[in-house]
This record gives C-alpha cells, structure tokens and sequence, in this order.
C-alpha cells in the first residue's frame, strides 16, 4: 500500500510518499520533499506569511514527491495530512490542498495528529520496541508512554515549548533562522565555555520554560550594553557563546531529568527522540549519559525524519488507514489543539 503526506503545522512545508510492503515488512521512503519558510535574523513567522508560502509551495512538491517515488496517481491508496495541533492559517492551507488532492484523485483522507506522526516515524526508522518517546520541538515539549492503545502524556511544558525558548533566543540574538534558528544556537554553544546560572523549573514531571527564557535575555542584554563582562569565577570572558551553551545545558538537564522519571515509572530501558529539537547533538549525547547508567539505550533520527517532513505524516496515517481508519470530506478539519493522547492507536496491541 502506497499513501502520500502533506505535513504544514509551521513553517515547514513537507510532502512525503511511503510504501508499506506486505507481510510486515519495512516501510519504504520513496520521496520525503520539504520546503522551509524562512524570516530575516530577529524576525519570526506569522501565521498568515507561514500559510501564503505553504499556497504557494504544495503543488510544486507534490509533483516533485510524485515524480521522486516513481508512483502515479492510481497507485495511491490514501491522501495523508496533519490535522493538528499546530498553527491555524497554515494548517488550514495544507488541509484544502488535501481536499482538493482527495476530490481530484477520488482517494480517501486520513487526518493525522502531527505528535502521533513523529512518535510512528522515530519507531519505524530506529526499531525502537517500547520506548519513553521525549517529544521536543518548536510547538510541543512531551514525554510520552504507550499504553492501552493510547499515548500516554507522563510529563509536558506548562507554557512554552523548548524548541519556542531556543527559537525566541535565537531572535534576541539576531541570528540567522537559516536553516533553523534551534541549529544555530547549537553552532554557537559548541564554542562555549562558562556556564552561567540560569533558572531551573522542573515540577514534578512538567517543565517551565518561559522564565528561563527571560532570565537568558536579560542575561544578553546587559552582555550588549557591557561586553567586556567577565565570569567571577573562572575570570574567563562572557560571550554569547557562553549564553547559549547555558541556555542548552539548563534546560536539556530538565529534559533529561524527567524523561528518566518517566523510565522509572513505565519500567523502560529505552528513549526514543523525536521531533526537531531532537537533532541536538548535545540533548542526544546527555540523554544517552543518563540512558547507560541506566543500562538502556537511546534512538534518534536525523533532520531528514526529526524535523517536520511529509514522511511522517503518510506514514502513520497509512498505519491508520490500514486499521480502518478514514476522514469523511465533511469531517476534514484541522485544529490548533489536538493533543496526543487523543488519538486511538489501533494499529498497535
């Protein structure tokens, strides 16, 4: 069975076929096509700026998506397409293009939740059997479990996502948001040296990001007006290097810390990454820190699965499609709020 997926919560534009071979063998990739809109330094995306590229870019990577995987429109078993959460302009872009996709080809849709799509695509490309998924990205931070056919929410941000804190830093800053404002402040902490203190708000299983946040611009705001500021400690010269290096340690020490309570509990010794803050070198190499004491393991993917991509999306809507699962046109929709643990997972035991 062969299904194609259009994924559009933010500024990535992702369009993706996949092919389910029988007897249970592993999915296929045939094209996974993504078109990212990007903002000058400082700037963010607006909704309706975000919704305008995406008009604009979905036919262009359907056909190429099409042409990629070598399939026609007749081996097409399903249109795929996020249905939330996510940001309302752009998704509802993405939602019409289906539709009219779903009319067009006279194929049946499948709404995916774009958590969902991310936690059935890390599974597929890792092997990972059970794992505590750490779910981080611009719009979600979550640590799931799955249980009873449902994934399960352990532990999640009480107001901004990690990826949100990383990205409104970045714009502090003013640095580039090509390719990612989240990938450049990687580069810059890697050449970090003083670890600055910073806020740490973990409760119980829940994170907060927003005061660490503005602890970190007040922080680089008196780092502008005096540059020449040094660590009282170590005497070394505090750099904006330095900043977002204690920004990532701070708040990837948080992320760890509750995903391995979350191991604890559920009795796993595995952790599966998902999402784009998941291509974090560092988050990646301090979760597996913690997982080797543990005596478990961890499973990550690249940019190519990580960060937003159609892929994911026709992938577990494929999943569900198999199940027996189908959105009426009347019924396709997509909304802001639609959270993971909403969805019944039937193609799981």
């Amino acid at each position: 069975m062969i299904a194609i997926g259009l994924e559009g919560s933010a500024n990535k534009l992702g369009v993706g076929v996949i092919s389910h071979p029988p007897h249970g063998k592993p999915a296929q990739v045939l094209s996974n096509i993504r078109h990212t809109f990007v903002t000058p330094p400082g700037e963010g995306f607006l909704p309706k700026d975000t919704a305008k590229h995406h008009r604009t870019w979905v036919i262009k990577l359907v056909k190429q998506a099409m042409k990629q995987a070598g399939v026609t429109i007749k081996d097409i078993d399903c249109i795929c397409y996020t249905k939330g959460p996510g940001m309302g302009a752009p998704l509802q872009s993405v939602a019409v293009a289906a539709r009219m996709l779903s009319l067009l080809w006279q194929k049946d849709l499948v709404g995916v939740n774009h958590c969902v799509g991310h936690i059935e695509m890390g599974r597929e490309i890792t092997g990972a059997q059970n794992p505590v998924v750490l779910y981080v990205s611009g719009g979600n931070t979550q640590v799931i479990a799955y249980a009873e056919q449902r994934y399960r929410i352990f532990g999640e941000a009480l107001d901004i996502a990690v990826g949100n804190c990383l990205d409104r830093f970045a714009r502090t800053l003013e640095i580039s948001n090509d390719p990612a404002p989240g990938y450049n402040i990687e580069q810059l902490a890697k050449k970090g040296k003083v670890l600055l203190d910073l806020p740490y708000a973990v409760k119980g299983m829940d994170c907060s990001f927003s005061g660490i946040l503005a602890s970190i611009d007040l922080l680089a705001a008196e780092l502008k007006a005096n540059p020449g500021q040094r660590d009282p400690v170590t005497g070394e010269l505090i750099t904006t290097a330095d900043l977002c290096f204690s920004l990532q340690e701070t708040v990837y020490a948080m992320l760890v810390e509750i995903t391995e309570r979350a191991m604890a509990h559920v009795g796993s010794n595995q952790v599966l990454i998902v999402g784009g803050v998941g291509c974090n070198e560092r988050l990646q190499d301090m979760m597996g820190i913690m997982a080797k004491d543990r005596g478990g393991s961890v499973y990550a993917t690249d940019e190519r699965f990580a960060i937003d991509n159609g892929i994911m999306i026709a992938h577990a809507g494929l999943e569900a499609y198999k199940a027996g699962f189908r959105t009426p046109l009347e019924e396709s929709t997509c909304t802001q709020r639609f959270r993971t643990d909403e969805v019944f997972v039937k193609w799981r035991d």
